[in-house]
């Protein structure tokens, strides 16, 4: 495996989705189609035309690997190896101006993530994580990306991206840890998991998630020394339930009352 080209390919990702983006930010006339036939799930032409970018850069620079994408599904490979691609992860903050959602890239093998890369192109942050990475850069420079050493459940800083965590029941297990926590915040989309990797953040809990919600974010998060599972303590990387969180210790304790939930 060429982890340097891998990296490459991914950082050209990253550059190719926002070079498409960026221009339809809090542009006026901006129109959002809904996905769902009841509810709302936005999706735009920036999150179609950004994918679609990435998916000329995988076909150039690596044509036998597979591709999952939110907008445009799966395209098989020979390599073993699949990139899991979210165009714009928190589209609905995308059409509310909000700077919270991000470019979301992963490599996964047989096993799950490996690399993983989140990229904020509005402020300028790109966090990645796997091959022994765990780093950033942003308008101040890189950064090390390190997951804090906050222990204690009611010392915690508990994200989420909405109030309504998939059902009523998957909301009661939410309420009971962040009743517990110091501080709750909500609506973060992706850049929660990236303020867990930087250490600003100590939890992220969500439910109902897909696989390109969540891989890459498994693989920044762990890369900076954290830890993601389901609602049980198993696999994350295929969607669902998820718990992201900064130590063995702070998971060990919100999996204790999440388990309930389930």
């Amino acid at each position: 495996m060429d982890q340097r080209d891998i990296i490459d390919t991914a950082h050209e990702l990253a550059d190719a989705a926002r070079a498409v983006i960026l221009p339809y930010f809090r542009a006026e006339g901006l129109v959002a189609d809904n996905k769902w036939a009841t509810g709302f799930d936005p999706v735009t032409i920036a999150d179609r035309e950004a994918e679609a970018a990435m998916r000329e850069v995988l076909a150039r620079r690596r044509p036998n690997d597979a591709i999952l994408g939110e907008e445009m599904g799966a395209t098989s490979g020979t390599s073993g190896l699949t990139w899991v691609l979210d165009p714009i992860d928190g589209t609905r903050a995308f059409i509310a101006g909000a700077p919270t959602w991000g470019v979301l890239i992963a490599l996964s093998d047989s096993s799950g993530p490996i690399y993983g890369v989140i990229d904020q192109p509005y402020i300028g942050e790109r966090f990645e994580g796997g091959f022994g990475r765990a780093m950033m850069t942003g308008p101040l420079g890189d950064a090390a990306l390190r997951t804090s050493e906050v222990c204690d459940l009611g010392n915690a800083k508990v994200f989420t991206t909405f109030p309504e965590v998939g059902t009523e029941r998957d909301a009661q297990g939410f309420r009971a840890v962040a009743g517990r926590s110091r501080l709750t915040r909500y609506g973060m989309d992706c850049y929660a998991y990236a303020l867990v990797a930087l250490g600003h953040a100590d939890l992220v809990i969500e439910a109902e998630l897909n696989a390109y919600d969540i891989q890459a974010p498994i693989a920044v998060i762990e890369a900076a020394g954290g830890k993601v599972t389901d609602w049980q303590g198993g696999p994350a990387h295929s969607g669902g339930r998820a718990l992201a969180a900064a130590n063995e210790a702070l998971h060990a304790q919100a999996l204790e009352i999440l388990r309930r939930y389930v």
